[in-house]
């Protein structure tokens, strides 16, 4: 047997379809991954109303973290609402808290400490009608940053929990703006809520 028959011999021939079975296999992966990953980690929800402005417009499209942990104050949620359907909105208050409106300055109280709502709608007031909520456990005060433009919490106080939702309804916080492409950006929790205890 002569060298080049050896080498023939452990040269093994290429697999017929192989390309294409990995192609397939790759894709499905692939496709597998995306799905897990959009039901269990990164969701999308897109902006219905203007009660987000002038944080999130009408038609803007945000990207969801599904495994973002408990809310916190400030955090723009999107949550299971009052009619069963997605709703977005920024968490005002957290379990224990005490939301009142408003101080001397027309300013949203929390445990006290008035709130610097620089992301509120231009012109606009942090509300319109006065309340003081003691947020019960495992639940949020939420409200949109147009305010005389969003049914929030204020507008189902009447409820049994006095307008506040459930942690377990939360989806997921938005993070990041990714369409149109000219409002690209994160969304970041304001540092007025670093002073509420």
């Amino acid at each position: 047997m002569t060298a080049t028959d050896e080498n023939a011999q452990e040269t093994p021939s290429p697999r017929k379809g192989g390309g294409w079975r990995e192609s397939v296999l790759l894709t499905a992966s692939g496709v597998v991954v995306a799905v897990l990953l959009h039901l269990f980690v990164i969701g999308s929800f897109w902006i219905p109303s203007e009660s987000m402005e002038n944080t999130l417009l009408r038609g803007d499209r945000v990207i969801v973290n599904k495994l973002s942990g408990t809310p916190e104050r400030g955090d723009v949620v999107v949550f299971k609402g009052w009619d069963g359907t997605d709703w977005i909105k920024r968490v005002i208050g957290v379990p224990g808290d005490t939301v009142k409106c408003c101080d001397a300055k027309r300013r949203i109280l929390v445990n006290g400490v008035p709130l610097d709502e620089d992301y509120l709608y231009p012109g606009d007031y942090p509300s319109g009608e006065e309340f003081e909520v003691k947020v019960p456990p495992g639940r949020l005060w939420v409200m949109g940053d147009h305010r005389t433009a969003s049914a929030d919490s204020r507008a189902h106080q009447e409820d049994r929990f006095h307008g506040t939702i459930p942690i377990d309804s939360v989806v997921g916080r938005a993070f990041a703006i990714y369409w149109p492409l000219s409002r690209v950006g994160l969304l970041s929790r304001p540092e007025t809520f670093e002073k509420v205890p």
